[in-house]
This record gives structure tokens, sequence and C-alpha cells, in this order.
């Protein structure tokens, strides 16, 4: 191997180990979970979404640090949320209110609470599924969160996280102020990125 190309090598492989010792030293992933359903905040059925949720995020590396319940409803979902975001820095997931039934407006009380959209992740978790066309789920920023709409259902909304989980930490470290070094394999770095 000539110089040049162990220079090359050299250099791409100080990268790479930089990328991955910046992954590795991210805060802490905090993650909530909101359920937002009539039936489960009444009493008349268990949550079935919340707690599946919570356990992905355990498994993908998550500290799940509250979960709750809320009815449907745009003030209840809307105050549920700010609190959430209250002095936190991380990921809250919503479950429930994002199909057409007349009480389903967690899409509506989630932009009332967002700085910013995101909707690349919104569509990404739109596509998983033939389903999916029939959900009207946000995703975005608000403060230092990044909030993620899902489907009440227990498949939709693990379906919906999946579709997304692989981008999540990258986004909340740049929500985070990171420097967003991209790992070599996604192509470079958001300083030239739009």
């Amino acid at each position: 191997m000539g110089g040049q190309s162990l220079k090359v090598v050299v250099a791409y492989v100080a990268l790479w180990l930089r990328v991955r010792i910046t992954y590795a030293r991210i805060m802490t992933l905090a993650a909530k979970v909101l359920t937002v359903s009539d039936s489960v905040a009444a009493g008349q059925r268990g949550d079935q979404s919340g707690p599946r949720l919570a356990a992905r995020l355990q498994e993908a590396g998550y500290d799940v640090v509250d979960t709750r319940v809320v009815p449907d409803g745009i003030e209840s979902v809307t105050d549920a949320l700010r609190e959430l975001t209250l002095d936190f820095a991380g990921l809250i997931i919503t479950t429930g209110g994002t199909g057409f039934s007349p009480r389903d407006v967690t899409p509506e009380a989630t932009l009332r609470v967002l700085d910013r959209e995101a909707p690349g992740l919104s569509e990404a978790m739109r596509l998983v599924s033939p389903l999916g066309r029939l959900s009207r789920a946000r995703a975005g920023t608000a403060g230092r969160c990044l909030i993620l709409n899902t489907p009440g259902s227990p498949g939709g909304a693990l379906e919906s996280l999946e579709a997304v989980v692989d981008v999540l930490a990258h986004a909340l470290e740049l929500l985070h102020g990171g420097d967003g070094h991209h790992p070599p394999d996604t192509g470079g770095s958001t300083a030239i990125s739009s």
C-alpha cells in the first residue's frame, strides 16, 4: 500500500473512531410516553400501546422516565405535552388519537406545542404500513424535546417507532447542540447540509 493510500485509510479510521466515540458519549437518552385514550384514561381498558413503546425504547437504550395517560382532547393533550416538555431534553412519544375519529385530535394538540415540524419522521412512520396512509401523526421539536405521534394500536405504534428509531439518537444529539458529525456511511457532516 502506497503512502498516500495509507494516509487515507488512517484518516478514515480516525474519523470512524471519532464518530463512534461521539455517539458513545451522547447524553443519556431519555424518553417519555404519553398514551392518549378516553377508554384507558377512564379505566375501561388497559393500556396496550404505551407499555410496549416504553419497552422498545428501553431496548434501544432509552431511559423511560415518565409514562402518562390522558383522555383524547385538544386541551388534555396540549397540557400534558407542555408539562412533559418542561425542563426536559429528550424524546416524547405519544400513542393514540392520530386517526379520523372526531376525538382523534393528538396531531392538532401537538402542533400547538411544536416549535418546528420534522415531516421526514412522520412521513417515514406512515410508510411502514398500508394503514399508515390513514395516520395524521406529526413529529417535531419543542425546546430540547423531539415529539413523535404514533397510532393507538399496539402494532401501529411499534411499527411507527421502528421506522425511525435508528435516527432518533442522532436527531436528539443535533437538537441538544451536538457537533453533528454523521457516521462515515451516511455521508459527511451537517456543516455542509441544509
